[in-house]
């Protein structure tokens, strides 16, 4: 690939960018200092990440493809049709390298006496355990599809795994079979141990050993089975029957999505070429799908649920979430946070104050209303529990539940209905945005007045998410930022009226424009003689206009310091463009989702935390929410965690024009900004 080929002269196309960051996904797997357990999870969360880029990402492109468009402009400077090639390319060199990496850690597990085997390596005492464990659990969720040229292959469903089974007949006769793995069984199965060996055998090598039983009433004398998986279009289109409620919309959206064009073609590159070419030819695979030649094993995102085996030093050691000073979960958070605001950093410290404010407001009588953003709900929600329980107790519950959001708008339909069947207001959000603010804000009667108290956030309400994502809540009584949170809620209902905030920077309206005259500010520091510096923290930036601003600030001599950890269409480093400008990503245990904004105002910081990323969809196409800080104490603590995080010399790798994720390297003293972070919160609380 050239250098025209990863960016057109100012940006980073950020498909390639976005590949980039799975390839740091993946250095994770391959990093000998991961335990040996977690390397194998981030070899799934690898898998999982492409599965979704493909999805969505690969499918938009395409689909400007199969409009008959180029698509240059809306795709920094390259052809839409070149683009795909260019990603085939691309994922094609990962896959390869991911079974190298793959191949290394199974002969690690070797040294520590754990062997994943094969059908071939199955001995008879595992043979007796395999056939009960098939006959018993495996053989009822089978399900097993027949083919031949007379029947039509029926839709394969998104991301599942199949075997292509091939027979050769007594007569000589082909007969192909498809057998989908069965995602109701886990996809390691764990053989009786021998002695201190542990073994474990993949269901997939499980079925291969299990053919004969499978299609025992065919009169075959071989048998072969290889892995083949598809992957659909994954945007959801809308029916306009005004009948059915938006509920129903997205939910019939959601299972039609299983049924989307193909985008991909996943399939073990040792398959006969006739089972191949049968499979393509029945499926209607044409040549702007990308046909990706893996290796033996596919849906490798399963790997994120690899067993632990008991083999506690094989894993990262479990921290444990530590307390906030001066908040406690054993008394009143409202009266805490009626005399100063609070910072969570999750998942150093415990999320359980999300849910001890919402139980909380659940049972005071003196609560009267609840209003909260809803976007990625646990699988099992205390959250929305505790909403349920305000709505049953009296209080005037509204909950902005966002039902698109990507991949999880099944389990936020479910909760939806429950909180509708239980009295909870539920709003849809904006027609055309997403509501991705994180936000809550309750009224409580106090005296004659009714006193706001409320938090906001720059992750998701999820108490899964927060053991392994970075994010900040502020909790605050400020009477001024909550009054700005509730104009939203009202923006929700009255959508037609666009309302003006104080403190918070709000999109699709205010932003842009926001942000720019923050960045303005610290360029005319720099004119004034003074310094001009700007610290952010994102996930990704990819917005032409922001990246555009930056180069300005860059050559008006504002030094800019980035961390990104996802794409980044911005490059940085380059004379006379962004010769000011330094970006970092670190990947690392946890993922970081911190969303910081800090600008130098000469000397006396400006700090935002926020919801928005720097993309065009965060800053017009959806509801995100940047909130001011304002308590000093607090503020500082950003700017140190910001710090931290800066020196980080051991997980951070350098974004740059190379796009070739260098690890950061100085002479100082290693610092893994995590570890590090979680150290300076336990000082926090021995000081």
């Amino acid at each position: 690939m050239t250098k025209a080929e990863i960016h057109s002269n100012s940006y980073i196309n950020r498909e390639i960018s976005w590949l980039q960051f799975n390839a740091r996904v993946l250095q994770e797997a391959s990093d000998e200092r991961v335990p040996l357990i977690e390397r194998l999870r981030f070899l799934g969360i690898f898998s999982n990440n492409l599965d979704e880029f493909f999805k969505v990402r690969y499918a938009t492109v395409k689909r400007i493809v199969d409009a008959g468009k180029g698509g240059k402009s809306e795709l920094g400077g390259i052809k839409a049709n070149e683009l795909l090639e260019i990603i085939t390319q691309i994922v094609i060199k990962q896959q390869s390298e991911s079974l190298e990496v793959l191949d290394a850690i199974h002969k690690r597990l070797e040294d520590e006496n754990i062997f994943v085997i094969d059908e071939n390596q199955i001995d008879s005492s595992q043979h007796d355990f395999i056939k009960k464990y098939f006959i018993q659990k495996v053989s009822p969720a089978l399900v097993t599809i027949i083919l031949n040229d007379l029947v039509v292959l029926p839709n394969l469903k998104d991301s599942a795994a199949y075997l292509a089974v091939r027979m050769v007949m007594e007569d000589n006769k082909k007969q192909f079979a498809l057998i989908e793995i069965p995602k109701t069984i886990n996809r390691f199965v764990e053989l009786p141990k021998q002695g201190d060996k542990s073994f474990i055998i993949m269901i997939d090598d499980l079925l291969r050993h299990c053919l004969g039983y499978i299609f025992n009433i065919f009169d075959f004398k071989t048998v072969s089975a290889h892995m083949i998986k598809i992957t659909r279009d994954g945007e959801l289109d809308f029916e306009s029957d005004l009948s059915k409620s938006f509920i129903e919309k997205i939910s019939d959206s959601v299972k039609h999505r299983q049924i989307g064009d193909p985008v991909r073609f996943v399939y073990d590159k040792t398959i006969d070429k006739e089972t191949l070419q049968f499979l393509m030819s029945k499926m209607g695979i044409d040549d702007t799908d990308s046909i990706i030649p893996g290796g033996r094993y596919h849906n490798r995102r399963d790997y994120m649920g690899f067993p632990s085996l008991g083999r506690t030093d094989l894993l990262y050691k479990k921290i444990e979430a530590l307390p906030i000073k001066g908040l406690s979960l054993e008394t009143s958070i409202f009266k805490a946070i009626d005399k100063k605001d609070y910072l969570l950093h999750a998942p150093y410290q415990t999320f359980s104050y999300i849910v001890k404010f919402l139980r909380e407001a659940a049972l005071d009588p003196q609560v009267k209303t609840l209003k909260i953003t809803i976007y990625r709900l646990a699988q099992i929600s205390h959250i929305a529990s505790s909403l349920i329980n305000a709505a049953i107790n009296g209080k005037s519950v509204t909950v902005s539940i966002e039902l698109q959001a990507r991949f999880d708008e099944q389990a936020n339909i479910d909760y939806a209905q429950q909180m509708q069947q239980e009295g909870v207001t539920l709003v849809f959000g904006v027609k055309g945005l997403k509501v991705h603010s994180k936000m809550c804000v309750i009224e409580r009667e106090e005296g004659k007045k009714l006193k706001r108290y409320g938090f906001v956030s720059t992750g998701n309400f999820n108490e899964s998410t927060a053991k392994i994502y970075t994010d900040y809540t502020l909790f605050t009584a400020d009477q001024r930022i909550l009054k700005d949170v509730n104009k939203i809620f009202s923006f929700f209902e009255t959508n037609y009226k666009i309302f003006r905030y104080k403190h918070l920077i709000t999109s699709p309206h205010y932003t842009k424009k926001a942000i720019f005259k923050l960045i303005d500010a610290e360029i005319q520091n720099v004119k004034n003689g003074g310094e001009g510096l700007i610290r952010l923290k994102m996930n990704s930036i990819s917005s032409y206009n922001m990246v555009d601003k930056l180069y300005e600030a860059s050559n008006a001599g504002v030094k800019i310091q980035m961390i990104i950890r996802g794409l980044c269409c911005l490059i940085p480093g380059v004379q006379n463009m962004s010769e000011n400008i330094e970006v970092i990503s670190i990947v690392d245990k946890f993922l970081e989702h911190t969303r910081v904004y800090i600008f130098g105002n000469n000397g006396s910081p400006k700090v935002y935390i926020s919801s928005a990323d720097w993309m065009t969809r965060n800053i017009e196409n959806r509801v995100e929410v940047s909130c001011p800080i304002y308590d000093d104490d607090i503020k500082q603590e950003i700017i140190d965690t910001f710090n931290i995080c800066w020196s980080d010399n051991v997980k951070a790798r350098l974004l740059n024009v190379s796009q070739q994720n260098e690890y950061k390297i100085d002479n100082n003293e290693p610092v893994r900004s995590q570890f590090a972070t979680y150290d300076y919160y336990l000082k926090k609380l021995e000081n």
